[in-house]
């Protein structure tokens, strides 16, 4: 099975255990975690402090993890839209793209998904990459 895919469906069990965040920064103080940081702690088993409070230094420890980002690059490509592009370095923000979609209502909707379509997203996106995996 592929290892993003692992990444993926544990991201998934994290999110179903401790909760999806949808607010500032990549965590709360009651554990929720927002799919990027669930994804890093499924990556290291790790949720850092600065996932609380510090968004730069969370963003920088996401970026430089490359199976973290190869992870949220493949649920990113499942999603029915297109990652914004980083007005600072012109390339397409993945993590930005994770965050948006989870707090954002999509066109037509009054609503953003809730916890259970996005878990439902994720583990959709873990069987296309193991099917992908298995069929190679």
């Amino acid at each position: 099975m592929s290892s993003t895919a692992t990444v993926l469906y544990t991201a998934a069990e994290l999110l179903n255990h401790y909760g999806l965040h949808t607010g500032d920064h990549f965590a709360s103080t009651n554990g929720h975690l927002d799919i990027n940081a669930a994804i890093f702690r499924a990556v290291t088993g790790s949720a850092p402090n600065c996932f609380l409070d510090n968004d730069d230094r969370a963003l920088l420890l996401i970026q430089t993890n490359e199976p973290a980002m190869e992870a949220i690059r493949a649920l990113s490509a499942a999603l029915p839209t297109e990652p914004p592009t980083d007005p600072e370095t012109g390339a397409d923000d993945y993590i930005e793209h994770l965050a948006g979609w989870a707090t954002t209502a999509p066109i037509g909707h009054g609503a953003p998904p809730t916890e259970l379509e996005v878990i439902g997203v994720i583990v959709r996106a873990a069987n296309g990459l193991r099917r992908t995996a298995l069929a190679a």
